[in-house]
């Protein structure tokens, strides 16, 4: 497909850490095109080159060369917005995407739980993006926004699915060990974090077990039906620079036995729609054997970035089964979700042109 078929797309927060990933990730894309990149006013009017540290491998001469513009409607005209916005101006600037007819795929935390806004792992839950309709007639606009989970949340959440679809998931416990490209760039001082674990990170253990609920619950006409299960989470952060690892226990409905649960894990593939989208890896969840494994190091990788990884599954003394889950918190967990929520939408026709079969 030649560029000018692609469909155009806008990065709103370009600059920023997640904004590079979104660029590093559409780069050769064969259904989106990076036309427009835009951030805060201090870097508008700026070549893309020149307004931006860039932190990883090569930035793209296509988009160096991009005039940066503000964050505003009026100026950005893609049809289709990734939004790597701070939450103190996502709040303000993703509506009036959507108002402005785009639609906007959000990393942002400020619309998450709104209960006409799809929270979405497109292999878990696709059939939650049925809200957008509804959103739409509620809020009296033409466009949408689509968001995708916390970090953590979503590894976690991934790897929960199977269990849960075939026992019912009844209580969970989730510590987890979170790297520190999740706090963006250039994020902890190094001599906060090396060599040390800080077990507090802002408001993310109460959007651990509130948005997992949402996820992994049901779409009732037009509303989700929360997951019945509680949440208890710890989140620390340490010395990792990309991966997030969750150490979890959890107790089910019905007690599946040892190679019940991991035959589970191994045959899932979630939701039809995602399998041979551009940035749906062959295996969603990858099973490891190795009494050592996961770790962010060796399999952060996997599925390009995709894959969340589990290992460690045991029974637990206090609940019924314990695991580890490990995902690359930046791709799988942040800008690659929304890359892959924007296919499945391509697929389905909400979004026209592209890929779409």
């Amino acid at each position: 497909m030649s560029a000018a078929e692609r469909i155009p797309v806008a990065i709103l927060g370009a600059t920023g850490a997640v904004g590079q990933t979104f660029i590093r990730l559409l780069d050769g894309h064969p259904w989106f095109r990076v036309a427009e990149v835009a951030a805060s006013d201090r870097s508008a009017g700026k070549r893309y080159a020149d307004a931006t540290r860039w932190i990883e491998g090569d930035m793209p001469a296509d988009v160096a060369t991009l005039a940066v513009k503000a964050c505003d409607p009026g100026q950005v005209t893609s049809p289709v917005v990734f939004s790597a916005l701070d939450a103190a101006a996502a709040g303000e600037l993703e509506p009036a995407f959507a108002r402005a007819g785009r639609m906007v795929l959000s990393n942002a935390k400020n619309f998450r739980m709104e209960p006409d806004v799809p929270l979405v792992i497109p292999e878990v839950n696709a059939g939650h993006l049925d809200l957008i309709a509804a959103q739409r007639a509620a809020r009296g606009w033409s466009g949408a926004i689509v968001t995708n989970a916390n970090c953590a949340a979503t590894v976690a959440a991934m790897a929960m699915a199977p269990l849960h679809e075939r026992f019912g998931l009844r209580s969970v416990f989730a510590a987890t060990m979170q790297a520190i490209s999740g706090a963006g760039y250039p994020g902890v001082p190094s001599l906060d974090i090396l060599g040390n674990v800080i077990p507090y990170i802002g408001e993310e253990e109460p959007k651990i077990e509130r948005e997992m609920q949402k996820m992994l619950g049901r779409l009732v006409g037009t509303t989700v039906e929360p997951a019945s299960f509680v949440v208890s989470a710890h989140a620390n952060r340490v010395a990792v620079e990309n991966g997030h690892t969750i150490c979890l226990s959890m107790a089910f409905e019905t007690t599946p036995t040892l190679p019940e649960a991991i035959a589970a894990i191994r045959e899932w593939r979630g939701a039809p729609v995602v399998r041979g989208l551009p940035s749906a890896p062959d295996l969603p969840l990858r099973y490891r054997d190795e009494p050592d494994r996961p770790q962010p190091r060796r399999d952060v990788g996997d599925g390009r970035g995709m894959t969340v990884s589990v290992g460690r599954m045991r029974e637990d003394p206090i609940l019924h089964l314990r695991m580890v889950a490990m995902g690359h918190n930046t791709i799988r967990g942040a800008a690659g979700g929304s890359v892959l929520n924007a296919e499945v939408l391509v697929k389905s026709g909400v979004i026209a042109g592209g890929g779409r079969r």
